[in-house]
């Protein structure tokens, strides 16, 4: 759509970004058109598509059609993701303020699954009047929508917001007394202090100088908000959040950008929903609700001072009727694990007596691969076998989700990760490879799966059938993998995570996180790259600095090869082939 030239009177052009909004851009639209205290010739509205496949744009011409006080524009964005369509709307807007000789003038923006209150646009051309060079408005969640939503939600969020609050007003304070931003903000005629915490895509305005100032809205995929943020700050231009600035946003989980709002509604939802406490669920109420066998499997190196315990801790769970099949599947080891394990009435394998026609096996994926080829159970639950204060509440809280809810497939323990060094118990400082590896490139490539508090943690509960169908990395990355397949496969909302308590387990040497970490970073990357969102990994040997001067750099090969899925096997037992997977090989 070819826009006319801009009317000279115009004082506003608000730019919506739309991707598939085909249901929700009616009451956006309709909201706009309806703005009090501003004549219809002053403000045009910007409808930028963001790589629709729906009736958005038929939709919003029929809305502009029946309402002939709303100027309305519609744009295409070449670039993919909301970020990129509001940039392309608020250049295009600012260009026009700028060729009607408004420099003063709003360039605003708005969400399409908002709608602004009918005063919205005249008490931001006050503010800017007063001298405001950048508003952000109050954006509160649509009540009917915010109904359906755990109060643990809306709580998590009412928190997270006085403390936002509050930490603006104190950086407030800071510049007042430094003669700094305090200052500029009340020389705008706006609040002395903050009204609120927001600067969001469902509501902000700058002047259209104060936009070409900055260089215009920072090219980003997403939270393009808070990016626009940083740059008016780094400037020192004072954003005035004011109370009476008022939007109505979608309270939904399902938004269209993978951050933002709904996206963190939607992690939200999920912690509240499918967040357990072991301590919830009852191991003979557990035996009423069994529906097939259960197989515990048990990874074991060399764990001959830990296995004991662990092994008659479930055992008891054995004897109730809960679980059916206790199985060790070791790795060789030289200290007596097997021969306890076996004492203490487990199913002893050694790793490589199963589906040795795979040759070796190389690692802890690797393991369970081969023990999940072999367990009875409907359900297995795989439990790392280096724990000490081992409880039965392990077993039981990681089954409980899956039995009493039977949409869930997938289970993750999550715990307390103290960190032991000779005696002195650091809290909290445990799970570095989760801390420093897993969490952040989950949080970057994967945010849908941050929610998780362990996403390395070797204590799970599944469905057989669920991971049968999976890659399975042969060594430290399996867990993540695991982690990524599944939610790929069976949706987020499949998958659940209950709080075992505190986990202790023994420490590895830096050097060997280091090719922990390296594996798994193999594992995330090859499926990143398969969902497009990282290049190919091409992984080769770890190289490692010298442990000392004069020392040889350390070239270690780390495990990152995959099996193949076991149903696979099935029609193809000798393919061998498809042993490694392609796009993880070394």
């Amino acid at each position: 759509m070819i826009a006319r030239p801009p009317d000279r009177r115009l004082r506003a052009v608000v730019v919506v970004p739309a991707r598939d909004e085909q249901e929700r851009i009616g009451p956006c639209l309709r909201a706009l058109a309806q703005q009090r205290g501003v004549q219809p010739e002053a403000f045009e509205v910007v409808l930028v598509l963001d790589q629709c496949r729906d009736a958005t744009r038929d939709r919003a011409l029929r809305v502009a059609a029946a309402s002939p006080q709303l100027t309305l524009i519609v744009l295409q964005s070449q670039t993919p993701g909301a970020g990129h369509a509001r940039r392309v709307g608020m250049d295009f807007a600012c260009r026009r303020l700028l060729d009607a000789g408004r420099p003063l003038g709003l360039v605003a923006s708005t969400d399409a699954d908002s709608r602004v209150a009918p005063d919205w646009l005249a008490i931001q051309l006050a503010l800017a009047g007063d001298g405001a060079r950048a508003i952000g408005g109050h954006i509160e969640l649509d009540p009917q929508e915010a109904a359906q939503l755990p109060h643990a939600v809306l709580r998590a969020r009412a928190v997270q917001a006085e403390a936002r609050l509050a930490s603006l007003r104190e950086w407030d304070a800071r510049g007042s007394a430094s003669g700094g931003a305090g200052d500029d903000a009340r020389a705008t005629g706006g609040p002395a202090s903050p009204g609120h915490h927001q600067f969001s895509g469902a509501s902000l305005a700058v002047t259209a100088q104060t936009y070409r100032d900055i260089g215009g809205l920072p090219a980003v995929e997403a939270l393009e908000d808070e990016a626009l943020q940083r740059a008016l700050e780094d400037r020192g231009i004072p954003i005035v959040r004011s109370d009476d600035v008022q939007v109505t946003t979608s309270a939904r989980t399902n938004g269209r950008a993978p951050r933002g709002l709904a996206h963190d509604l939607a992690l939200a939802d999920w912690r509240a929903r499918r967040s357990f406490q072991a301590d919830e669920f009852d191991a003979q109420e557990l035996v009423d609700h069994k529906t097939g066998a259960i197989s515990v499997i048990l990874p074991a190196r060399e764990v001959a001072d830990t296995i004991a315990p662990i092994i008659d801790a479930i055992d008891g769970l054995r004897e109730l009727g809960l679980v059916d099949e206790i199985l060790v599947v070791d790795s060789a080891s030289r200290d007596g694990t097997a021969a306890i394990a076996a004492a203490h009435g487990a199913s002893v394998l050694q790793e490589n007596d199963v589906l040795g026609e795979h040759g070796p096996a190389r690692g802890k994926g690797d393991a369970m691969w081969r023990a999940l080829s072999v367990a009875r159970g409907e359900i297995v639950v795989f439990l790392d076998t280096d724990t000490r204060d081992f409880t039965p509440g392990f077993v039981v809280g990681l089954l409980g989700p899956l039995m009493y809810h039977r949409e869930i497939r997938f289970v993750k323990g999550a715990f307390l990760r103290p960190l032991d060094l000779g005696g002195c118990v650091i809290p909290g400082e445990g799970g570095r490879v989760t801390e420093l590896v897993a969490r952040p490139l989950l949080n970057l490539y994967a945010p849908h799966l941050a929610c998780f508090d362990q996403p390395l943690a070797g204590e799970v509960a599944t469905y057989a059938d669920v991971l049968r169908g999976l890659w399975f990395p042969a060594g430290y990355g399996v867990e993540i993998a695991n982690l990524i397949d599944v939610a790929n496969e069976a949706g987020l909302d499949a998958l659940a995570q209950v709080d075992l308590g505190e986990r202790q387990n023994r420490h590895q040497p830096l050097r060997d996180l280091t090719a922990m970490s390296y594996a798994i970073i193999v594992a995330a990357a090859t499926r990143l790259y398969e969902s497009g969102l990282t290049p190919p990994a091409a992984p080769g040997p770890l190289a490692l600095p010298p442990e000392s001067r004069g020392a040889m750099v350390e070239t270690r090969q780390v495990i990152v090869f995959e099996r193949p899925p076991l149903t696979s096997l099935a029609t193809s037992r000798d393919h061998q082939a498809a042993v490694n997977r392609p796009s993880a090989s070394v």
